[in-house]
């Protein structure tokens, strides 16, 4: 179910690559609620997920958190703490590496700006860690919050 667009033309590099890509996350906590959105784009679309997005060139880790969540979420947010680092790859059905994120994901909270969802996300909501557990998420979103409160989230 891969959507086309733009966002793939632009980024070609993404589907097989040559090099293990870095890309940051966000678990963004504002009054006991994580916010959450559901990815419109492979890999895990459809799926519930944190914001985030890849590191460009010259940029620190925490900047690129804080300006992929600002880009998908419209919320300006105040990086606190390394959560974890990770590997996802994800193979085909000739075994051949379709994806591979050396991912990088972040504590946060939100400072500014006015929740705006990007055409990243087809849904955006704020959810308790309890319901959190109920949704249909990212391997690797699951991963962070697991890591963050404990625990397992399944």
């Amino acid at each position: 179910m891969k959507k086309s667009s733009e966002h793939d033309e632009l980024r070609p590099d993404r589907e097989y690559p040559n090099a293990p890509r870095i890309g940051v996350g966000g678990v963004i906590i504002k009054e006991g609620r994580i916010l959450m959105i559901k990815r419109a784009f492979e890999p895990g679309a459809g799926k519930w997920s944190i914001p985030g997005g890849m590191v460009e060139v010259g940029e620190r880790l925490s900047e690129a958190c804080a300006r992929e969540v600002e880009e998908e979420t419209g919320l300006e947010v105040e990086v606190l703490e390394l959560i974890n680092v990770f590997d996802m790859i994800d193979k085909d059905d000739q075994g051949r590496v379709q994806y591979h994120y050396v991912l990088v994901d972040f504590l946060a909270k939100p400072v500014g700006g006015a929740e705006k969802m990007s055409a990243e996300a087809t849904e955006m909501k704020w959810v308790t860690h309890q319901e959190a557990k109920s949704l249909d998420m990212t391997k690797t979103a699951r991963k962070a919050i697991e890591e963050l409160f404990g625990g397992s989230v399944h």
